[in-house]
């Protein structure tokens, strides 16, 4: 005999099941992996679809940026547990909007990223009351400004507090008084706000500027960039247009005896600038391949005095075959122009596969298989326990081929400028050098 009460146990049961279902977002289903560590059923790109935010074009950012694709179900960034939620990850809680310095003017609640506002107020922020027991005149003098004015002229009063004219929704203008017009900030020509961020109608055009050299980016609408004047070269030095002219708003003003639109041809060279850059590119067709300095067709390679660095063209560089110990070809071969030539019995990039394995092929599976229980990521091949990443996809790297070396930052078209290598998505840079591409030189002995 069933006990007094359970059919309507197994009823509840049953419709906490049904709820629970229904709460799952649509891009989620339970048979597109049979098993752990299965073949996906969805293709790549119906996968992508499903985790891309409605009239999104393709290409456009999976989760919102803010997690991965798996199987056409988006796995939000677990580093901040919370702080990413939602079918897309689409919710982001913090970021709701605040007046006079509190989240939802303390009188609603954020719910992914939108104010919900208690009964008794609304807007954005819930700044505003709908009912109001203040006199015009007393309204009006909690809305103007420190110059005496009613909202900057940019809004109109609403008990107390400022109303912001933004009658296309843009937002561009705001601030307790409306003293914010970021209209301020957006370039004539190309109707675009400016390349940094506008911060109260002011272009701040730091964040443009990964050297953290901040007077290289400047203007009005931060349309000046001085590193357009430096040449490939003088990121080791602090001269501009090669040392032989002035930048101006990112424009060389050569002096006399130089041209080029970095100064970097003497007006005393036999050749012209089209044969000094030609003698200079060689075959990667960059000028010193990126590592020197090019005068009237000959290279002068850099770093100052390092022999790592050599050839015709700068063609070799050493440093290559150095692993992040600094250790060469792994202590099983010697570098030849920035390639490793291994000893017998070794073999791969920087000579560190020993040929020879001792173990199982299972002990050696196990040890390449990711959490999900796939093999080197699926881009790569398994050997003595460690992964050899595809060489067609030249940018997969990684212990387990999880990482994508287009994630590190460049400099003149570089992947970490060439001076350092790329780690999981992060430039981790050879000695001497500093910043996210690796592209400042501080001297030999910053550690």
């Amino acid at each position: 005999m069933r006990p007094a009460g359970f059919g309507n146990f197994w009823l509840l049961a049953s419709s906490l099941l049904v709820a629970g279902l229904s709460a799952v977002p649509q891009s989620f289903s339970p048979s597109l992996r049979i098993g752990p560590g299965a073949a996906c059923r969805l293709s790549r790109a119906e996968s992508e679809r499903r985790c891309r935010a409605p009239g999104q074009p393709p290409g456009g950012a999976l989760c919102h940026g803010r997690g991965r694709c798996d199987c056409g179900v988006c796995i939000c960034h677990v580093s901040e547990p919370g702080v990413f939620f939602g079918p897309l990850c689409e919710c982001h809680e913090w970021v709701c909007d605040t007046y006079d310095g509190s989240t939802c003017a303390g009188h609603g609640k954020c719910d992914c990223g939108k104010c919900k506002c208690d009964e008794g107020w609304f807007g954005d922020a819930c700044q505003y009351p709908t009912h109001c027991d203040l006199t015009k005149k007393k309204s009006n003098q909690m809305c103007k400004n420190s110059q005496d004015v009613v909202c900057s002229n940019a809004g109109t009063c609403h008990c107390g507090r400022c109303m912001c004219d933004n009658p296309d929704g843009n937002s561009l203008v705001y601030g307790k008084f409306c003293e914010c017009d970021d209209r301020e900030c957006i370039d004539e020509e190309t109707e675009e706000i400016c390349g940094g961020t506008c911060v109260c109608g002011e272009c701040s055009c730091h964040d443009v500027d990964p050297t953290g050299d901040w007077g290289d980016i400047h203007g009005d609408t931060c349309e000046c960039d001085e590193r357009d004047c430096r040449a490939v070269y003088d990121r080791y030095s602090d001269d501009f247009c090669s040392g032989h002219g002035q930048c101006n708003c990112g424009r060389c003003d050569c002096k006399a005896g130089w041209y080029g639109k970095k100064c970097e041809h003497p007006r005393s060279c036999p050749l012209s600038a089209e044969e000094s850059i030609r003698k200079c590119q060689g075959s990667s067709g960059l000028l010193c391949s990126g590592r020197g300095k090019c005068e009237c067709g000959k290279c002068t390679c850099y770093p100052p005095g390092d022999p790592r660095v050599y050839g015709k063209t700068c063609e070799c560089d050493g440093r290559r075959c150095e692993g992040l110990d600094g250790t060469v070809c792994g202590g099983h071969g010697t570098c030849s122009c920035g390639r490793c030539v291994c000893e017998r019995g070794w073999f791969g990039a920087l000579c560190q596969h020993p040929r020879k394995c001792n173990m199982t092929e299972e002990q050696s599976k196990s040890l390449c298989e990711s959490a999900d229980g796939v093999l080197c990521s699926g881009k790569g091949s398994c050997h003595c326990g460690k992964c050899i990443c595809s060489a067609e996809e030249w940018y997969v790297s990684g212990e387990l081929c999880d990482c994508d070396d287009r994630d590190c930052d460049q400099h003149d078209g570089l992947i970490c400028t060439g001076n350092g290598i790329c780690s999981c998505g992060n430039c981790e840079c050879w000695r001497g050098w500093n910043g996210n591409a690796c592209e400042i030189w501080l001297g030999p002995d910053y550690p």
